[in-house]
């Protein structure tokens, strides 16, 4: 699935994404916010992957990309990818049991596992806060 914005020319703006996320929205925000504050020297910006892709939302901080926020219909999706470390911290987290095996069934690459999260609702925010706090140490 690609992003809901796709015109290279046209970055997203915060009215043309409330607007697409509509009830999501603020979820979105809460996990902007929350990234930022964990991480004080991060900085997010929008970054065009191409025609097949669109445009998705990056917070980096100076070595990595900690979370990647997804624009979709109505929603959208967080992706992180997880080194040795931050993969094993993950395990032995609180996190869900769901988030876990599909974190265990991602191919591992070079730069760690990755995985995608559908935020729909507000039940996610938790775990998803979690994985950034585990992201960010390390």
């Amino acid at each position: 699935m690609q992003s809901i914005f796709m015109d290279k020319g046209k970055k997203p703006g915060e009215a043309e994404l409330k607007t697409a996320l509509s009830k999501t929205f603020p979820y979105w925000k809460t996990l902007e916010e929350f990234t930022l504050k964990a991480e004080p020297s991060a900085k997010g910006d929008w970054h065009f992957s191409g025609p097949k892709y669109g445009w998705s939302y990056r917070i980096s901080d100076k070595k990595r990309v900690i979370i990647y926020l997804l624009p979709r219909d109505k929603f959208f999706k967080c992706a992180f990818v997880f080194g040795g470390k931050a993969y094993d911290a993950v395990m032995a987290s609180d996190v869900s049991n769901e988030i876990k095996n599909e974190l265990k069934a991602a191919k591992p690459y070079a730069e760690g596992r990755g995985i995608r999260l559908e935020v729909k609702s507000k039940t996610i925010l938790k775990d998803l806060k979690m994985l950034v706090k585990i992201k960010v140490a390390n």
